[in-house]
């Protein structure tokens, strides 16, 4: 891949770990838009918790964690990780998938 490429890769994920593990520490307490009409209409106290409720990162925050800017940084670059890795295996799916059917036509 060309180096300006490989750069500017590198700065978007750079970019992409400072917002998740230090800027989400920032984030406001206040409860998001779908909390906020459940509120606001009253059916918030109908709420229950989701089947992932108890899971390592549930609620933007680490499990075990008891610093809670910290937890949620954490749990910020942590999805960054799960995203990149996701997505960089399904490009490298997809690349591999293309470059055997290439193979396949010219044969």
């Amino acid at each position: 891949m060309d180096k300006r490429l490989w750069w500017y890769l590198g700065v978007g994920l750079v970019v992409a770990l400072i917002a998740a593990g230090v800027l989400s520490g920032f984030a406001a307490d206040d409860p998001d838009g779908l909390e906020r009409v459940a509120i606001d209409e009253g059916f918030n106290e109908t709420a229950e918790d989701h089947a992932l409720a108890d899971s390592p990162l549930a609620d933007y925050a680490v499990e075990g964690v008891e610093d809670e800017r910290l937890s949620t940084g954490l749990a910020g670059v942590i999805g960054v990780a799960i995203t990149l890795v996701v997505a960089g295996g399904l490009f490298s799916g997809i690349r591999l998938y293309g470059k055997s059917r290439r193979a396949k036509d010219t044969s």
